[in-house]
């Protein structure tokens, strides 16, 4: 063993990993949209999201090498038929690489929280920065065009206040009026409506164009829990007067075409729950109504089954690769020939 080698840590492990597999799908997906976006300002933003993950995958690759670090399997050209019709509008590729940035973000500085060695702290700061670029790029180009989602409109505060009573954390008792939302939580709702209706849109190009009854059942359900969710947090604005604001038309085609793999399309999914159930856990730990909290702790639980459930479906195709682990000592000892 080298002594003066700083060796890679379990969670510089775990990170990698992630972010290759990640990456692999990005790639993919970004460049069926590059074959077919025909607003030139999108498509720059569009090429800009490719050449971050096509750049990532690259440095990927030359630490895996350096590590003798098993490379993961992840995704290739069998994964999309480039051959297809376009299957998204260009509004919903910009705003689809505009929400990606915002699930990269996260995944980039919970990374660099993890990650010691300086190298690989390096890698992931730099994926902080560009992809930070990447998502003020798409909100510039979005109100440029007048389809940036905007959150709701509240009074600019003109004086502090503190809390007064403890009936400002309550909320579950129907026979008492509920107070009024306060910005972080009203932020919150927004956001993850903007997150659902992402979800809706995906869960429906990915119904229409895989050839199994199997997935498209399962797409149509998670865009039914999608819808569910949106029309809980917009009632609960509405209870407050907070009109929802207007969506981007992020639309996609009437293709059936195969476009996108089983094996994608299912991983792609369980990312999105993966980072729909953070979103609810940190809404839910910013929301002071208890109502707020137990709605997202029982939304985040739907959300948690439906994942389970495809899980399984992926684990019964063989599509579920396995995340780099330990051994187990147990059964090593038990086999081990004497």
């Amino acid at each position: 063993m080298n002594e003066n080698k700083i060796y890679l840590t379990s969670a510089e492990i775990a990170c990698l990993w992630t972010s290759y597999m990640n990456n692999s799908m990005s790639t993919l997906i970004l460049r069926f949209m590059l074959k077919h976006i025909e607003d030139l300002e999108i498509k720059a933003a569009v090429k800009s999201a490719y050449d971050i993950a096509s750049n990532q995958l690259d440095q990927l690759l030359s630490i895996f090498e350096q590590e003798q670090y098993a490379v993961p399997n992840g995704f290739s050209e069998q994964d999309v038929n480039m051959d297809a019709p376009f299957l998204f509008s260009n509004v919903f590729c910009l705003t689809y690489v505009n929400h990606m940035a915002k699930v990269g973000l996260l995944a980039s500085s919970g990374f660099i929280s993890m990650c010691i060695r300086e190298d690989i702290s390096h890698f992931f700061t730099q994926g902080l920065i560009d992809t930070s670029t990447l998502h003020n790029q798409t909100n510039k180009i979005a109100l440029s065009k007048g389809i940036l989602a905007r959150f709701p409109y509240i009074e600019v505060p003109k004086e502090t206040d503190y809390v007064d009573s403890k009936k400002y954390l309550s909320g579950l008792n129907p026979f008492t009026n509920k107070r009024p939302l306060n910005a972080l939580e009203i932020s919150h709702l927004y956001m993850n409506i903007l997150t659902n209706a992402i979800g809706v849109n995906l869960c429906l190009s990915f119904a229409q164009t895989s050839p199994s009854k199997e997935i498209q059942n399962f797409m149509l359900r998670g865009k039914e829990i999608s819808n569910k969710h949106i029309k809980i947090f917009s009632s609960i604005l509405l209870e407050n007067d907070i009109v929802t604001p207007r969506l981007p038309d992020a639309c996609v085609s009437n293709s059936t075409t195969k476009t996108f793999s089983d094996k994608l399309i299912m991983f792609h999914i369980a990312l999105l729950s993966s980072a729909g159930t953070g979103n609810y856990a940190t809404a839910a730990a910013a929301s002071q109504r208890n109502d707020l909290a137990l709605n997202y702790e029982r939304l985040s639980f739907e959300i948690a089954q439906y994942a389970k459930s495809g899980a399984d479906i992926m684990i019964k195709h063989h599509w579920l690769e396995q995340p780099p682990g330990t051994k187990d000592r147990e059964k090593l000892a038990k086999e081990k020939k004497g």
